[in-house]
């Protein structure tokens, strides 16, 4: 293979789709009932205009987590029906005069189809982040100063936060955990630019009195408690709506409350294995073999009953055919492609999809390596129950001792060199 087909960075499986479109962002969120627009950062107002004018009220606005998609949402909804198809009614001074009542409308996730916009627009949210993450975590184009000692960083981001852990001692937590770190940054050093401390947040009158106050204090940390941090860091994206320390807590009370508690009736999570040679899914490993042998002509368990294919060695033939693939090359002929589309049309109709090349060609160390970072389908492989009988049942040979010369090997062996040099030593004495 030639330097050129060699892949520097990490592949990755194709997704299984989800989530509600993306709308166009914007700064502006409307009202759900009528023409009045408000900044998205004063959703409050927007809350408060829809109460008061409308009577609209939507409950645990802050486990939203996407603010004005929701609001489009059930601006158009509201516009198709009447508003108590999905809102509770709500009565207030019931034993008041008629003309003294009123009626509020409630939106909650107690409607299925709210729960489910909900749910729907926290799996985008967290899918994006994890996005932005992941580019974080390979950017190289990183540059930014230390806040403490002006030193210019560049490249990754995790130079910089390892700098100031280890040479100031202000750790706000492991590069991989955290998230937006320009913006991250750019908040803490504009609390520094206004003089003030990080933790107890207190303003000094010079950067001195400041620094000396955060060294003494050992106040060269954040404050976890301000809510302003929770966006950066990933856990907070997991349950939307709540913190790192109450995920925290209700991991460690699960973990005191399960630890005598019976697992017998515990099920796997399904996988989500792809196959091959196409970006088809599966959720077990039986129903992808299925679809490999129907769809392509690959049979999988037979090629690795016949090969006595063992669990490395499954490994290496499964990363070695996505290489392949992923390459536009057939495994067999070696034959070259513009497309993967081409690629399999070649392969299916020539049979060479269905026979595996020189066991040379593929059982190779350098197989041991995902071809894909996200690769399920290594995860599911296994032994089969034959090989592992075969592998107990198996006789170790034993090569017995040549000992028809027994007496020549006796005068030719290096022993009696060394037996002749010692009793010459010996005679001397």
């Amino acid at each position: 293979q030639s330097y050129t087909e060699c892949i520097l960075e990490p592949l990755s499986l194709p997704e299984s789709p989800g989530g509600v479109d993306a709308v166009e962002s914007s700064p502006y969120v409307p009202c759900i009932f009528c023409k009045e627009c408000y900044v998205l950062a004063e959703q409050n107002q927007l809350l408060k205009h829809m109460i008061i004018e409308h009577k609209l009220v939507i409950a645990d606005v802050k486990l939203v987590a996407d603010f004005r998609s929701y609001i489009l949402y059930w601006k158009r909804r509201f516009a198709e029906q009447p508003v108590t198809d999905f809102c509770s009614v709500i009565r207030t001074n019931s034993k008041a005069p008629l003309e003294e009542q009123d009626n509020y409308f409630l939106l909650c996730d107690v409607l299925p189809e709210d729960r489910l916009l909900r749910e729907q627009l926290q799996q985008k949210r967290l899918r994006e982040i994890l996005e932005q993450q992941q580019q974080e975590r390979y950017d190289t184009s990183f540059h930014s100063m230390c806040m403490f000692c002006d030193q210019e960083f560049t490249g990754n981001r995790s130079v910089l936060l390892n700098h100031m852990a280890r040479e100031h001692a202000f750790n706000i937590g492991l590069p991989d955990n955290i998230v937006n770190c320009y913006e991250f940054l750019a908040v803490l050093q504009g609390k520094l630019d206004n003089l003030q401390c990080l933790y107890c947040e207190k303003v000094f009158r010079d950067k001195n009195t400041l620094k000396d106050h955060m060294r003494k204090k050992q106040h060269r940390r954040i404050n976890a408690k301000n809510k302003e941090y929770d966006k950066f860091y990933i856990i907070n994206y997991l349950e939307f709506g709540k913190s790192w320390e109450e995920v925290q807590s209700e991991d460690d009370r699960e973990l005191l409350d399960n630890l005598e508690e019976d697992w017998s009736d515990w099920e796997e999570h399904p996988v989500c294995a792809v196959c091959l040679f196409c970006e088809q899914q599966a959720d077990t490993t039986e129903k992808l073999y299925l679809h490999m042998q129907k769809s392509h002509g690959f049979h999988f368990p037979k090629i690795k009953s016949e090969h006595g294919l063992n669990f490395y060695q499954q490994v290496k033939l499964v990363n070695f055919i996505r290489r392949e693939i992923h390459h536009c090359r057939c495994y067999n002929c070696q034959e070259k492609f513009e497309s993967k589309g081409g690629l399999i049309s070649h392969m299916e109709e020539t049979k060479h999809i269905a026979f595996l090349p020189a066991r040379s060609t593929w059982d190779q160390p350098q197989y041991y390596f995902p071809t894909y970072e996200n690769d399920i389908l290594l995860c599911t492989l296994s032994d089969s129950e034959d090989a592992k009988a075969e592998d107990q049942s198996e006789e170790v040979p034993v090569v017995g001792e040549d000992i028809s010369s027994l007496k020549a090997l006796k005068q030719s062996s290096v022993l009696n060199q060394l037996l002749w040099k010692e009793n010459k030593s010996q005679e001397k004495f």
